[in-house]
């Protein structure tokens, strides 16, 4: 059920902002209006280097231009495989001003997962770094399977739109052109000039193609629409305070939903600069911090944890900051907690998936989030404007305020569907309405609270143990950094709870401490009865925790 009609900041935000009223709201027209606003303004710093609005108007009006004449149409598909460069930003708006939808692929992916992604989306062109072109499209294309569909290849370097190369990051980089492909740059400077037919983006149309993680199946092509993409970046620029006057340090990696709305839409909606740093390095981005004096972030909590934990970290490295959101996976309050004393600074949640195109709830600016006291969970916001959230039950029926069931999304940020995939639609989007696979609950001021993920539920013998619950006690414990529970097959319990945690540096605490740790403070069949200590959890490179990679 929602109670957003009861919200008491309801007479705040309401109202939808007047650039979302236009028939027409799309991701290209948010660019554009930014332009207007401040062509001169640099839309992306880089390093040393800077991106004027102006220059990425006119080399994406260029790239764009070259698309068409290659044979580019409406609804054809562009595939980034890039790191967070200002190429990321410019291939964008040239995908975007030539009518095409642009698919977003992971940096970190292999020939396999490459091979898959190029086939399903049938993408005509690609777009990679000429590093990863040589480890690894060069083959996949060659193998004619996936690469089928593509029929113009453009590689473009790291090092371009700087001067001063980060030694920690690009030694020993060089440029590598490959026979068979085009230079980005050089194709953009051959067309410099030239301004493509005007194109009419409605907000049905696609914007771009994320695709989900997988972790139940393939991986599916989350459709999000141009009136996903303009209402969600708008969202964040209202309700985060992500305005004009300040700038966004991208350290969620741009290919992710969070980075294509939280980073690179916000900022053409605000507008504001887009600081980028290739990718997340701590010490890299802490240099950053220094150099740009960001205002504003996002990204996950892991990768707020690593830069407080930097031995180089001091409060000067936030100074700039006035908001800083996290999303990607629930928070415990201890670690709001540190971050708060070790910052100054709120870490205001967020939540949402691929399928929502970023945020479904958002802890409006400077409203402290609220922690439930009987599941001691941290609320991930409350549900943004226009926006339905329900907790149902497995019937499917809504359930009483304060129990818990899945999470059930409805509103203009969640996609139309999957690509070509008219059966995972049906089940996840039944009516238009995404079943989250979450589950959590809501209060009745309307604040909603992650309880885990469904399919992580720890059946102990016949009891029901969150793994989110287990890490938030878990967090309690001065000595630990990170930790990550699973359920393990057990012959007497069924499954039973197993922990994996990784340590402050210098820690010599034990297992069988953590264990008694846990064991004073949850009901017995809750503590876990196995913790294993590792240097690192494996993580997404969007700094999600991997529990599947634990479970063996």
């Amino acid at each position: 059920m929602s109670v957003y009609d009861e919200r008491p900041w309801l007479g705040l935000y309401g109202d939808l902002p007047a650039d979302l009223a236009p028939e027409h709201a799309d991701g290209l027209s948010l660019f554009r209006a930014g332009l207007a606003a401040d062509p001169d303004g640099a839309a992306v710093v880089y390093f040393d280097g800077t991106l004027s609005r102006r220059e990425l108007d006119e080399q994406s009006d260029a790239l764009a231009s070259a698309l068409l004449d290659r044979g580019f149409a409406r609804g054809d598909r562009l595939a980034v495989y890039l790191q967070n460069v200002p190429q990321f930003v410019v291939c964008l708006v040239a995908t975007w001003k030539a009518g095409g939808v642009m698919v977003s692929i992971n940096p970190m992916s292999r020939a396999r997962e490459l091979t898959y992604l190029l086939a399903d989306s049938g993408a005509s062109v690609l777009v990679c770094l000429e590093s990863l072109y040589d480890e690894v499209a060069r083959d996949v294309l060659a193998a004619g399977d996936a690469g089928s569909a593509v029929s113009l290849v453009l590689t473009t370097s790291e090092l371009e739109h700087q001067t001063r190369h980060d030694g920690r990051l690009f030694a020993g980089a060089s440029r590598r052109r490959h026979e068979g492909t085009t230079d980005l740059a050089t194709l953009i400077d051959e067309h410099r000039g030239r301004i493509p037919p005007p194109v009419r983006l409605g907000p049905d149309d696609v914007a771009f193609l994320t695709y989900t993680s997988g972790t139940t199946g393939v991986p599916k092509g989350a459709m999000n629409s141009h009136g996903n993409v303009a209402f969600t970046a708008t969202t964040y620029r209202d309700w985060a305070r992500f305005g004009p006057g300040g700038s966004m340090l991208g350290i969620a990696p741009l290919f992710h939903i969070t980075g294509l709305i939280g980073h690179v839409a916000v900022s053409f909606a605000a507008p504001m600069p887009l600081v980028l740093a290739y990718r997340f390095e701590t010490d890299v981005v802490l240099d950053a911090m220094l150099e740009h004096r960001p205002t504003y972030t996002i990204g996950a909590i892991t990768a707020l944890n690593a830069l407080l934990g930097s031995p180089r970290f001091t409060r000067d490295h936030v100074a700039s900051f006035v908001a800083v959101y996290s999303g990607g996976a629930a928070i415990s309050p201890t670690a709001e907690r540190r971050f708060r004393d070790a910052t100054g600074l709120q870490v205001h949640n967020a939540y949402g998936l691929t399928e929502t195109t970023s945020p479904m709830t958002l802890t409006p600016f400077g409203s402290p989030s609220p922690v439930d006291p009987t599941s001691g969970a941290l609320s991930v916001g409350v549900p943004i404007w226009s926006t339905v959230v329900r907790i149902v039950g497995e019937d499917g029926e809504d359930l009483p305020l304060g129990e818990v069931g899945e999470i059930v999304a409805d509103g203009p940020q969640v996609v139309p569907g999957y690509w070509r995939k008219p059966e995972e639609t049906a089940a996840n989007l039944p009516g238009g309405a995404l079943r989250t696979g979450d589950v959590g609950f809501m209060d009745a001021d309307g604040w909603i609270f992650i309880v885990d993920r469904k399919k992580d539920m720890i059946n102990a013998s016949g009891y029901k143990v969150w793994p989110r619950e287990v890490e938030d006690v878990l967090a309690e414990h001065p000595d630990v950094r990170e930790s990550a529970v699973v359920g393990v097959p057990d012959e007497r319990r069924g499954e039973t709870v197993k922990a994996f945690v990784s340590l402050v540096p210098g820690s010599t605490t034990t297992p069988d401490a953590l264990v008694a740790h846990c064991k004073e403070r949850m009901a017995a069949y809750k503590y876990p009865r196995q913790v294993v200590v590792i240097d690192e959890l494996p993580k997404t490179v969007t700094g999600k925790i991997l529990r599947r990679e634990l479970r063996g």
